[in-house]
């Protein structure tokens, strides 16, 4: 639980992550993003959620315990969000820096934009709730949660 005065109090059980850009650079996922992910989900449950471009992902992921999700529709803005809303909207954070992202952002408890090597869609990081420079800041924002409170309280 996350209580964070005037923004409310947040039950986040998943932690729903684009791949390609945001836990990825080029399909392969970076060492930090994989370090701190796999702490966390000692806490959280972790999900990928990617159109798998670079075919990769199965493979950097083997072995973590994240819940692989390989989207199938021709509309990954709108199955991103479905995909967290089937999860309990209100129990995710999610993390993206794409367009394909902006509604899972806005879907999502907290939505945290990630600039990163790839940059962030000036749209992902309108829908975010936080915008982070990379995605070693954002998940360490989750593991020292006073960083998350001191941001979003109001």
């Amino acid at each position: 639980m996350i209580e964070i005065p005037g923004y409310g109090v947040m039950n986040i059980e998943n932690i729903v992550c684009d791949y390609n850009g945001t836990v990825a650079l080029d399909g392969k996922m970076l060492a930090v993003a994989k370090d701190l992910l796999t702490e966390l989900s000692s806490s959280f449950r972790v999900h990928i959620v990617t159109a798998d471009t670079f075919g990769s992902v199965k493979k950097e992921i083997e072995g973590l315990g994240f819940v692989l999700k390989i989207l199938q529709s021709g509309d990954h803005t709108e199955e991103k969000a479905a995909y967290v809303q089937s999860l309990k909207a209100e129990r995710c954070i999610a993390i993206g820096n794409g367009n394909n992202d902006k509604r899972m952002l806005e879907t999502a408890a907290i939505g945290v934009a990630v600039i990163g090597k790839e940059g962030c869609a000036a749209d992902a990081m309108r829908s975010a709730n936080i915008v982070c420079n990379d995605i070693g800041d954002a998940l360490s924002m989750l593991l020292k949660r006073r960083r998350l409170v001191a941001t979003l309280r109001r």
